[in-house]
Parts: structure tokens; C-alpha cells; sequence
């Protein structure tokens, strides 16, 4: 069935590579790819939608857009796992590709192999992109540096990861009691979407229920109710 094969979505600026890269995956039994685009927002109402396992994301027409993307994305859907593809990987580029908690970043010189191999590795949760730390000291330092200023910023910034408006949105139904399915029915989403929101929710105001998001929320003005 499809539903058991890693969904992905292809990402790039360049209509060539977009069908090379589908094409490349076509014959794989365990992979599926579920749509290709040229980088927008638009993609955005994919992930809210439909939100795929793994997104292929090439950079190469828009470094700045791409990675604003990937951002969103992640913003959007916590739970897709992002690839980033470059034609001239670099040190700073991964920096902020690590910054936008993508799963991994590939050049496009990379081997069909390589790819699946990790389209795979990240389907089922890995990081792979963390790997490279190892290997460059001097990185892993500036990353370690820019979590420590982070953790130091005032602790009236409660919420580090600002929450997105859709977020926001099904924040206030929680607080009004609303079950995931039933706000799944009032937003027009699957409830799978609703999962993943929550668990990004969660994951943002540091909490470990609902009952405590909720409690945050209004504590930090977040959301009121009525």
C-alpha cells in the first residue's frame, strides 16, 4: 500500500532536476514520490494538508528562499524530514541548514545510492547532517556557541520558537476542549496533521500535556478563554 511507503516531495527551482530525481526514484518499492514543485509557499498548504515523510529540498536557484523554506516547513510540520541538496556544499551554508533542523544536507554530486540511502536513514528519524559536526570542529563550535547565547537570552522570552498561526489557531481549541479529531473537522485537515501541530506545540512551550500547553499559553498571553 502507498500509505507504507516513505512519502516524498521534491523541492527545486530547476524542472530538470525535479523529473531526474522523480524519475531516479520511480522504481523503488519502498518510495513514493507524492509531488514536485519550484520553491514557494505554496508548498506550505502541502505540509498542512498532506504533510509528506521526507522533503527533497535543492537550494541551488536560492540559497536565502530555500532555506527560508525549510524553516517554514519545519515551522509547519515538525515531523517531515528535510534534505537539503547543493551543488557547492559549504561550511556556512550548513550552518544555516543546521540552524533550519534540516535531517541532512547532500551535494547534488552525490551517487543515487547515497540519496536513497539517506532519503531512508531520515525517513525512519536519523540526522544525519549531525555526522558532519565531527568532522569539522570549528563548526561544531559556532553551533555550540549560538545554542549557549540562546539559552542565555532572558527567561521572560518563554517561548524561543514562536508559534505559527496555525498553531495559534488550534492552540485555542484545545483550550475550549476540542479533541484532535474534532478540530481536524473544524479546520478541514487530517487528524494526522493535528497530531503533528501538537506535537510541535508541545515541543515549543516546553510542555508535557495538553493541560500544561494550555496553561502556558494563557499565563504568557498567548491565547485567552473565554
Amino acid at each position: 500500500m502507498d500509505s507504507e511507503k516513505i512519502q516524498v516531495y521534491i523541492i527545486s527551482q530547476q524542472s530538470l532536476f525535479r523529473q531526474g530525481i522523480q524519475h531516479s526514484l520511480s522504481n523503488m518499492p519502498d518510495i513514493i514520490v507524492s509531488g514536485t514543485v519550484d520553491i514557494s509557499d505554496s508548498v506550505l498548504n502541502v505540509v498542512d494538508n498532506l504533510p509528506p515523510d521526507v522533503v527533497l529540498l535543492d537550494i541551488d536557484g536560492s540559497a536565502e528562499a530555500g532555506l527560508t523554506l525549510a524553516k517554514k516547513i519545519k515551522q509547519h510540520a515538525p515531523s517531515v524530514a528535510i534534505v537539503v541538496l547543493a551543488s557547492n556544499p559549504n561550511d556556512e551554508q550548513l550552518f544555516e541548514v543546521l540552524k533550519g533542523q534540516a535531517a541532512s544536507y547532500l551535494s547534488k554530486e552525490s551517487t543515487a545510492d547515497q540519496l536513497l540511502d539517506t532519503i531512508r536513514r531520515v525517513a525512519h528519524g536519523e540526522h544525519p547532517i549531525n555526522e558532519s559536526l565531527t568532522t569539522r570542529p570549528k563548526l561544531a563550535e559556532q553551533v555550540l556557541l549560538q545554542f549557549q547565547e540562546l539559552s542565555r537570552r532572558s527567561v521572560a522570552e518563554a517561548v524561543i520558537s514562536p508559534l505559527t498561526p496555525r498553531e495559534m489557531e488550534i492552540l485555542k481549541y484545545i483550550g475550549m476542549g476540542y479533541l484532535n479529531k474534532q478540530i481536524a473537522a473544524e479546520l478541514s485537515i487530517s487528524e494526522q496533521t493535528i497530531k503533528n501541530h501538537v506535537t510541535s506545540i508541545l515541543r515549543k512551550l516546553n510542555a508535557n500535556a495538553r493541560t500544561e500547553a494550555v496553561v502556558l499559553a494563557i499565563k504568557q498571553g498567548l491565547i485567552t478563554i473565554n
